[in-house]
């Protein structure tokens, strides 16, 4: 019975040997409960999520078996039909059903099945893997329908090698690795992953003052230069300690300036142009202030980052360290690597 919290992953640097390898998928990790006309989504935080995806419900009526609990990724395919476009899915996730009925036509999701945790009253967590793997993919490989599938798994090392490279040109975020004897443990970081990791030279354009008081830095708002000399916003970096965001905060202070001249002014967010205040207050928490205090954009960062989401980092970066040798002005678009684009039915479609 739901609630079930997904079984997790603990980053590794390398692919592991003998042990058996899926594409790691970039949407929201879901556990999908079906009791005959009964469907319940469950998120990673174990909250339903089920009114948000009501053409799901409906594809796992027509799939599932009528009582089963599986494990899996719902994601969302580009307008392209070749890689997957997260922003379209947080988007699927709005308050009003209205919305949600326009979207699910609109941007309709597709669902990844990884792992099947049980079937009719037989409970198969404590069953190891090769054998849940078996049964799931007799229940959902061989379907024909469009929105469901059964994620590709290989037991050749050279071959998931070659996974990890080619299938990140479809939106795909890395590896994961599991043992054929490994049990189904919710909430227990028993599986591997591996995932891209990059480094970028940002320029540091304002920041955010952190909850605790006004004194502290919370995150720095990191930017890249387009073709056109356009300063664009990417992303943050915010994971300091107290003292280093003290001690930031004190450090910046001489470059603070006035939106007037700002690359990220109010004129510009008028203008179209993408910076930090698209948004008064945050889509997830209402309260949470997005406001920032401009810096001149003098300063440089080196930062780690897995993959790019638009012209944005896909997840929070991570700080590496200063670059006072680098000039802002160089820090473009064009020092990224851009990985190929592959086609996602080639995924979808890989044993």
């Amino acid at each position: 019975m739901p609630p079930v919290a997904p079984m997790l992953a603990k980053a590794v640097p390398d692919i592991p040997a003998g042990q058996r390898y899926e594409p790691k998928w970039d949407g929201f990790r879901s556990v999908i409960f079906r009791d005959g006309d009964e469907v319940e989504i469950g998120s990673r935080n174990e909250r339903p999520m089920t009114r948000y995806f009501p053409e799901l419900v409906d594809a796992f009526r027509d799939a599932l078996p009528p009582r089963c609990v599986v494990d899996g990724e719902i994601v969302v395919v580009d307008a392209e039909g070749t890689g997957l476009d997260f922003e379209a899915l947080l988007q699927r996730v709005h308050p009003a059903a209205s919305r949600v009925r326009k979207l699910a036509a609109e941007t309709p999701a597709h669902f990844v099945a990884f792992d099947l945790l049980a079937v009719d009253d037989e409970d198969l967590t404590g069953r190891p893997f090769s054998e849940r793997r078996e049964r799931l993919a007799d229940l959902v490989g061989g379907l024909s329908r469009p929105d469901v599938h059964l994620t590709p798994m290989t037991e050749d090392l050279d071959t998931a090698r070659d996974w990890f490279d080619r299938f990140e040109g479809a939106g795909l975020d890395g590896l994961v690795a599991k043992r054929a004897d490994l049990t189904y443990q919710p909430d227990k970081r028993v599986m591997s992953k591996v995932k891209h990791e990059r480094t970028a030279d940002c320029v540091v354009a304002g920041y955010r003052v952190h909850k605790s008081g006004p004194d502290a830095l919370g995150s720095l708002l990191l930017g890249l230069y387009s073709e056109d000399g356009t300063l664009q916003s990417v992303g943050v970096i915010g994971a300091f300690p107290m003292a280093k965001r003290r001690e930031l905060f004190a450090e910046l202070q001489p470059l603070v300036t006035s939106f007037e001249g700002h690359p990220w002014a109010w004129a510009a967010q008028e203008e179209g142009t993408r910076t930090p205040r698209e948004a008064e207050h945050s889509r997830w928490n209402n309260q949470k202030d997005l406001s920032f205090v401009p810096l001149r954009p003098e300063r440089v960062v080196e930062v780690r980052y897995d993959h790019m989401e638009g012209v944005r980092f896909r997840h929070t970066a991570q700080f590496k360290r200063w670059r006072p040798d680098r000039d802002p002005a160089s820090c473009t678009f064009s020092q990224l690597e851009r990985p190929v684009r592959f086609d996602l039915t080639e995924v979808l479609t890989a044993r």
